[in-house]
């Protein structure tokens, strides 16, 4: 494992996600390099009608710290992720970043969330630990927020105050034990499903705190399915822990 000035690992690949981004991916990039020029970025593209794919092509073609993995259809963010992840492995990556498009992840957090690693296997950036907060958000969508993740808290048994979170970084050791061919899940209920199998595998997680500011331009994936989705499996995962604990087939 190689460590970069300030303890921090390296090399870092920041995985992200696009679909109808155009004109948010040059500005993220631009302050992603701004603020660590020497971590790499990799676009997933999930075949964007608006020409985000072609965009990105442009962008890798002037800067050889941004890559382009075009995918042929919209199948969600988890599968996008796991693509981003299984790319980044396959080369010398040794941190894998999760970072959203839209400009809601500042990437002047980034470097906070990659010093943290020194003493963590996932560092979650996280709206709900002090210093933590959302901006521009209607109140309805971030009481769904909150109470998606203190039901997930509850159900599951864990400390996570933000385990819906998106933006957070991974040491690689972390992805390669966890069994990614079986991530069924789609939507922002892949973080959850990534988190608990964290968990589960005994790796340490810490939060820190990140402003989430609203996207200002475009709009939100977010959607009924994916609420319905979340709450089902955050359901089923729990009831099987509370059973397996029973058992004695887990810890308490």
């Amino acid at each position: 494992m190689v460590q970069g000035s300030g303890g921090q690992l390296q090399p870092v690949l920041v995985v992200v996600p696009t679909y109808n981004e155009r004109d948010n991916l040059g500005p993220i990039l631009t302050r992603l390099h701004a603020a660590l020029p020497s971590v790499d970025a990799l676009v997933v593209d999930d075949g964007s009608p608006d020409g985000t794919g072609e965009l990105a092509d442009k962008l890798a073609a002037g800067d050889d710290r941004v890559h382009v993995l075009h995918r042929t259809e919209k199948a969600g963010l988890g599968a996008a992720y796991i693509a981003g992840f299984r790319w980044g492995m396959a080369r010398d990556y040794q941190v894998l970043v999760e970072m959203d498009a839209d400009g809601s992840h500042a990437p002047e957090d980034l470097p906070r969330l990659l010093d943290a690693l020194t003493d963590a296997d996932l560092v979650i950036g996280s709206r709900y630990v002090p210093g933590g907060r959302v901006v521009n958000w209607p109140r309805s969508r971030e009481i769904l927020s909150r109470g998606g993740n203190i039901y997930s808290k509850l159900a599951l048994g864990v400390r996570i105050n933000d385990i819906t979170a998106g933006y957070r970084a991974y040491r690689r050791r972390v992805l390669e034990k966890l069994e990614l061919d079986d991530v069924a899940s789609h939507g922002y209920c892949f973080q959850v499903d990534l988190t608990w199998r964290t968990v589960r595998a005994g790796f340490t997680i810490v939060e820190v705190p990140i402003t989430f500011t609203e996207r200002e331009i475009g709009t939100s994936k977010m959607s009924g399915n994916i609420v319905r989705e979340a709450l089902l499996r955050v359901t089923q995962w729990g009831l099987k822990h509370r059973v397996d604990q029973v058992r004695g087939l887990t810890r308490r």
